[in-house]
């Protein structure tokens, strides 16, 4: 893994050349940790052509695991707890004679874009314009290995509470005990609060859970995301509780499946990002059915829940070769309840055969 950090930088390197910085000062922290490996905590990454230095806080614990260490050609730069990592970062780039360097003003406040400056002495500031967040959107072969991990780890936290008894328990409960399941099989912990929504509040989107009780006959829908080594996905599936499901809730969920399968279709290297939510939203629309507000029906993942592409029905770009991305088209009905279904794939090509799904749970109608 050290090599790929390396490249890494190298690519952020030749970035800063061609735009006449001499130095990057990375402050967000899921870029950090994709230019070094280091888990978030407070760092800041100064690449200068010759070297690259990581101010770090002195009162980090040691790091047992061998999961983040550091590769060789990283220096680091012990930073006392109540200190700014970032200050101690431009105060060495104006020991290494910096000229020009590009900052993320995007992750900086304005006070501390301020203080920088006023600690880079004889170094001009940039805006970095985010770039790292641009070179992160394509993911080489570890990442995606990362996230295929990730993915295995929901489905199997998702698999074990279906297996169990539904009726009677909460929302919340069954989030929090979801979660559990996940860090149980080895994530470093859940990628977002678990959704949870029955009944009513089935389908809907970023539901909170409640302490309403699971019935015979509801829709129970459920979307979680396991984080590994940083990375995430992301899953939404909907089943319908105890008995054979009424004959509206399957023709509902007929639909959502047929729009989700439409979206997961329209993938591919070089295809517009708005077109699989066209042809996710040209299904739900022509069975007279759309969301309340125009929301996306997909985004890339990766160090960051929510990160580029976005695949809504404004968006112009295209999409690339190895690019991970959801795609969770859903339905809800006030007053009846819904369905929403989403799944993590990576893009790829159709001789490589075509979308690679990460989140392999099944999306049939089941009745638990």
């Amino acid at each position: 893994m050290s090599d790929a950090y390396a490249v890494r930088r190298e690519r952020l390197r030749e970035h800063c050349s061609a735009s006449g910085a001499d130095a990057a000062l990375i402050t967000r922290a899921a870029n950090v940790r994709y230019l070094t490996g280091c888990a978030p905590c407070g760092a800041t990454l100064l690449l200068t052509r010759e070297r690259a230095l990581l101010a770090l806080p002195d009162d980090l614990p040691q790091d047992d695991t061998g999961e983040h260490l550091l590769s060789e050609d990283v220096a680091q730069l012990p930073v006392p707890a109540d200190a700014d990592t970032a200050m101690a970062a431009a105060e060495a780039a104006s020991r290494l004679r910096v000229q020009h360097m590009a900052v993320e003003e995007h992750d900086l406040t304005v006070s501390r874009h301020r203080a920088v400056a006023q600690l880079a002495e004889g170094v001009s500031l940039r805006d970095l314009a985010q770039a790292v967040e641009r070179l992160r959107v394509v993911k080489d072969e570890h990442e995606i290995a990362d996230l295929r991990i990730a993915a295995e780890i929901a489905d199997q936290a998702l698999g074990e509470l279906l297996e169990s008894i539904l009726v009677g328990r909460t929302e919340r409960h069954l989030a929090m005990e979801l979660e559990r399941r996940m860090i149980d099989h080895g994530a470093d912990r859940a990628a977002f609060p678990v959704s949870v929504g029955t009944g009513t509040h089935s389908g809907q989107e970023a539901h909170q859970p409640t302490d309403r009780r699971v019935e015979e006959g509801d829709f129970l829908t459920v979307v979680l995301g396991a984080q590994y080594r940083g990375y995430a996905v992301s899953t939404a599936r909907t089943f319908v509780i105890g008995a054979a499901p009424a004959q509206w809730q399957m023709d509902l969920h007929r639909l959502v499946f047929r729009a989700q399968r439409a979206g997961r279709e329209a993938l591919g290297p070089g295809v517009p990002q708005h077109a699989p939510d066209q042809a996710a939203r040209e299904i739900l629309q022509a069975a007279g059915h759309s969301e309340s507000s125009p929301h996306p029906l997909g985004h890339g993942i990766g160090l960051e829940i929510r990160e580029a592409p976005r695949l809504g029905p404004a968006d112009m770009g295209k999409l690339d070769n190895r690019v991970p991305v959801t795609v969770g088209p859903g339905v809800h009905i006030p007053g009846k309840g819904g369905v929403r279904i989403e799944d993590t794939l990576v893009v790829r090509p159709l001789e490589e055969g075509g979308p690679e799904l990460l989140t392999i749970t099944t999306k049939e109608l089941l009745a638990l």
